[in-house]
Parts: structure tokens; C-alpha cells; sequence
């Protein structure tokens, strides 16, 4: 997992969500990391996102809409390690789409594409049999959730097998919407730190680069989607521009909250 090593060792990284095959997803990557984006999850569009809000639900509907598949998403995974060699790759999606061939299949197209993490929301810890042994026999990090129901019973259930990064959701709902108290963040944080050696990333609700910097003092890493998504609504395949833009702002917050707060 040198590629997450790397990634989180330089200070708060800024993790980043859009949907595969929603608008110009490759010109949308590139302007994700020219714009300051440490770790890169790409969205695998499906029917039925449980944990995600109206924005990333319609950039699924966007993605199915043109048609866009599992092969794309490899295709797409492939050409962006090829042109980026050093940013780390997260596919996050559902179990289905990740399993109909069976974990096996899905776990080494990941590895040719050099994928280097998978966050799969339906699957828990529980089922890691279903996915997370593949993934782990084909160097991929099954990177797992934690959520502000996560009791100290369940949270090493949590841990065992995961790898990459564990994902904060600091709401108990869906993406884009709701925004956790700092404080909470804060003892949600220090409580997984002690628990796990893995860098803790933060996200659902961050929309801002003031709340992002926020987190950014005690989380490792800061994650964004929605309001990326959102951009990528507004303006279509012309959005990377503008994808860029905020992206930028957003590393920027994150990049400097511990030098601020020094």
C-alpha cells in the first residue's frame, strides 16, 4: 500500500469523489489531481445507491443513462494509473456490480487496472468472505467504514482485514446532506486513532473549505464528493475547469489546517 503510505504521510489528504461515466470523467480525474487531490475514489454508477444523497443518485442515473459499465469503469481505472502512477485509486460502489462475476474476477481487474483500494458500502465486515479475501489476495486494500454507531464491541469486527484507509461517515445518513458538530468529529476521531494504526479519513457532509479545514486539524484526511458532483451537473462535460477550481480551494484548507493551528 505504498500509494496510501505516501499519500497520507505528507499531512492531511484530500480525498475526492465523482462518479465514473458522469460527464468527461477522465478530464474531470486529471483536473481532481492538478487541483491538489491526494487520494481519488471513482464511483461505480448503480440502480440503487443506499448511502448516497440526490446528487451522487442522479450522477448514477447520468452514468447508466450513456450507458457506462464495469468495463468502462476498468478502462477508465487503467487510464488514469497509466497517466497518474503515484495517486492512489479507491473504486467505491455496491456489492453487485462488484460481485456478479464473482469476487475473484472483480479483485484481479482491479489489480490489472491498479486499483488500489475498494470501498464497498454493502458488504460488511461480517461478509468479508464475499469480497474481502479476494481483495486482499490480490494486493487490494478493502477499505471499510466506520460510522457514528460503530460501538467499541463491533469496531475490531471493523478492522480486521481492512486496509488503505478507514472511512469516518460522521452522519448517520446518506452523502451530500447533513453535517456533523466538530466536536463529535473530534471524539469520533481520537477514538478510531487509538483503535487502528490506519490513516482515519472523514467525510459525508463536507462542502466547504472552511468545514474541511476544520476536520482537517484531527482527521487525516478530508472527504469530498457531493459538492464535486454537483459541479460536474452544472456544467457537463465542460465541468473540469471548474472541478479544478474547487478542488483547489478544498487542498488548500486542507493542506494548511495544521500549519494553522500550530
Amino acid at each position: 500500500m505504498t500509494r496510501f503510505a505516501s499519500a497520507f504521510s505528507k499531512g492531511p489528504a484530500l480525498v475526492t469523489f465523482i462518479t465514473a461515466g458522469d460527464g468527461d470523467t477522465a478530464a474531470n480525474l486529471d483536473a481532481l489531481v492538478a487541483g491538489g487531490a491526494d487520494v481519488i475514489e471513482l464511483g461505480m454508477p448503480f440502480t440503487d445507491p443506499m448511502a448516497d444523497g440526490p446528487a451522487i443518485q442522479a450522477a448514477n442515473l447520468r452514468a447508466l443513462g450513456k450507458g457506462t459499465t464495469t468495463a468502462d469503469i476498468f478502462a477508465i481505472a487503467a487510464a488514469f494509473r497509466a497517466r497518474h502512477p503515484q495517486v492512489p485509486l479507491v473504486l467505491m460502489g455496491y456489492a453487485n456490480p462488484m460481485t456478479i462475476r464473482g469476487p475473484e474476477w472483480f479483485a484481479a481487474e482491479c489489480a490489472k487496472a491498479g486499483v488500489d483500494g475498494v470501498i464497498c458500502v454493502d458488504i460488511p465486515s461480517e461478509e468479508d468472505a464475499d469480497l474481502g479475501v479476494a481483495l486482499r489476495a490480490a494486493g487490494v486494500a478493502p477499505i471499510r467504514l466506520a460510522t457514528p454507531t460503530t460501538d467499541a464491541a463491533r469496531l475490531p469486527d471493523v478492522l480486521n482485514g481492512a486496509g488503505g484507509f478507514l472511512y469516518y461517515v460522521s452522519v448517520a445518513g446518506i452523502t451530500g446532506l447533513q453535517q456533523a458538530a466538530q466536536a463529535s468529529i473530534e471524539d469520533a476521531v481520537a477514538h478510531l486513532k487509538a483503535a487502528t494504526d490506519l490513516p482515519v479519513a472523514v467525510g459525508f457532509g463536507v462542502r466547504t473549505p472552511e468545514q474541511a479545514a476544520q476536520i482537517a486539524k484531527v482527521a487525516d484526511g478530508v472527504v469530498v464528493g457531493s459538492a464535486l458532483v454537483e459541479i460536474i451537473a452544472a456544467h457537463g462535460d465542460a465541468a473540469a475547469p471548474h472541478v479544478e477550481a474547487f478542488a483547489r480551494t478544498l487542498a488548500d484548507a486542507i493542506h494548511g489546517a495544521k500549519e494553522n493551528a500550530a
